[in-house]
């Protein structure tokens, strides 16, 4: 990896967070990655952050890349690939944008080896988790790449069917707003009680943190984990009563399968078409 060159075309947050990762894990070299975008503030930005090369110039930066990464907004995915060129044959193409299939980006860019990817936010610090899979032309050598760069966001998990994609950008690659969601509603519940505003977000914050721990460690199902602090006619049980008449598992399945809807949808938007939902990751 220390030898390989990586391009980023679209240096947005995502972008930034795998160049960070790369460096803190020492998979590449500042002097080997370069970011591409139309801002010249932000390419001089991650230079100076991470010591990286920057352009404007999408071909020129892909001209020697080893793998070049995609990180644009799904709606500039097809003008971005239209004036790409310069691509080596034997390069790797990899792509973390949502709802653009693997064959949409191999014949967009004319070009085989594709890997196709879904991270989530918290791969900015490391704790993400990348859903990826990739065309039958991606090398073992080239998996082994792909693996340690997505790696460079957190836990990884490779699989053969790329209709699974679709799903995880419902389902963790948007999972960080839902559970950023019903931290604000649990916050806002413990200041309407009497809290200080300070003191309910320590508390619910350690409280999700240390669920979520406690989950992992245990190795059970979760409703055995519920039932254990659900007391007969006690507090747990009169607010999760609660909860299941106001439909709340309805809700959160709803809501996953709008988004993985909404995923369906992006593979075959028309160029221009701007969802504000679809721009988190970039």
């Amino acid at each position: 990896m220390l030898k390989n060159k990586i391009a980023f075309i679209g240096p947005g947050v995502m972008a930034e967070a795998m160049i960070a990762g790369l460096l803190r894990k020492r998979l590449a070299k500042p002097e080997n990655i370069i970011a591409a975008g139309p801002r010249e503030e932000r390419g001089s930005e991650l230079s100076r952050k991470y010591g990286i090369k920057s352009t404007r110039d999408n071909s020129s930066a892909v001209s020697q890349a080893d793998v070049v990464v995609l990180s644009v907004k799904p709606q500039r995915l097809s003008e971005v690939m239209k004036g790409l060129k310069g691509i080596r044959p034997d390069a790797l193409v990899l792509s973390i944008i949502a709802g653009a299939s693997i064959k949409k980006i191999s014949t967009g860019l004319k070009h085989k080896a594709v890997v196709r990817s879904m991270p989530n936010t918290p791969g900015q610090i490391g704790e993400g988790i990348t859903v990826w899979t990739s065309s039958k032309e991606v090398t073992k050598e080239q998996q082994n790449m792909a693996r340690e760069i997505i790696g460079a966001l957190g836990e990884e998990v490779f699989v053969e069917d790329e209709s699974y994609l679709d799903m995880a950008t419902a389902l963790s690659g948007s999972g960080p707003a839902y559970v950023f969601l019903f931290t604000e509603a649990l916050i806002d519940a413990g200041v309407h009680m009497g809290f200080p505003r300070r003191i309910a977000e320590q508390l619910v914050l350690q409280t999700i943190k240390g669920s979520a721990s406690f989950y992992e460690a245990a190795g059970r199902h979760p409703a055995t984990l519920r039932n254990q602090v659900t007391s007969p006619g006690g507090t747990s049980a009169e607010a999760l009563y609660y909860l299941e008449k106001a439909g709340f598992r309805t809700a959160i399945s709803r809501a996953v399968w709008a988004a993985y809807q909404r995923s369906l949808e992006l593979g075959k938007e028309k160029p221009g078409h701007l969802h504000e939902a679809d721009e988190e990751k970039t």
